[in-house]
């Protein structure tokens, strides 16, 4: 554990609720309905992003009314901080990639860096289309190098977790975005 749990009870008493678990929810419905419409006849391979993306992708595959092949890749450029930093690949696509639409499910896009990454390596092997779908899309003042094909909420530049998302690798299990207090 890297944060002692008085410490992270204090963070999320003191955190400000910025989307409830009823419009997560929601946001997940919609999306399925849309990657359904776009992708459905496709019978695409969708690839989890770990650790983040999994509340997420478990509250959207079981609505997804299409066959998938689904598989997960792990990459990270956060470990532990609150910045980004050096991009590592722990676990890269086992299913076959080769000829097929993949769908790679994060939990946030922020700066884009890592999913531009995981754009380029699916790409580079032999895959014919990628999509991407975020649960969460941070507004930033910046230009990002990949716009998300599908977005469930939009947050402010600020430090969130929960749905998926964590601070210092707890709360990820909340059912609702919140953010950093006076982040």
């Amino acid at each position: 554990m890297t944060m002692d749990l008085d410490r992270a009870r204090r963070i999320l008493a003191e955190s400000d609720v910025l989307v409830s678990a009823e419009q997560c929810s929601a946001a997940t419905t919609r999306m399925a309905a849309e990657i359904t419409r776009a992708i459905g006849s496709e019978g695409p391979l969708v690839l989890a992003v770990m650790g983040g993306a999994t509340v997420f992708a478990g509250h959207l595959l079981s609505q997804l009314a299409f066959p998938l092949e689904f598989d997960y890749i792990h990459v990270s450029r956060y470990g532990d901080k609150t910045r980004g930093g050096s991009l590592t690949w722990k676990v890269e696509p086992s299913a076959q990639v080769e000829g097929r639409t993949v769908l790679v499910l994060d939990d946030i896009l922020d700066e884009g860096e890592t999913m531009a990454e995981i754009r380029r390596r699916v790409l580079g092997m032999g895959a014919t289309r990628f999509l991407c779908a975020v649960f969460c899309e941070k507004m930033i003042n910046k230009p990002k190098p990949i716009v998300a094909d599908f977005v469930g909420i939009s947050v402010p530049e600020r430090y969130v977790f929960g749905y998926g998302m964590d601070v210092a690798g707890l709360w990820r299990n909340l059912p609702a975005v919140h953010a950093l207090a006076g982040h």
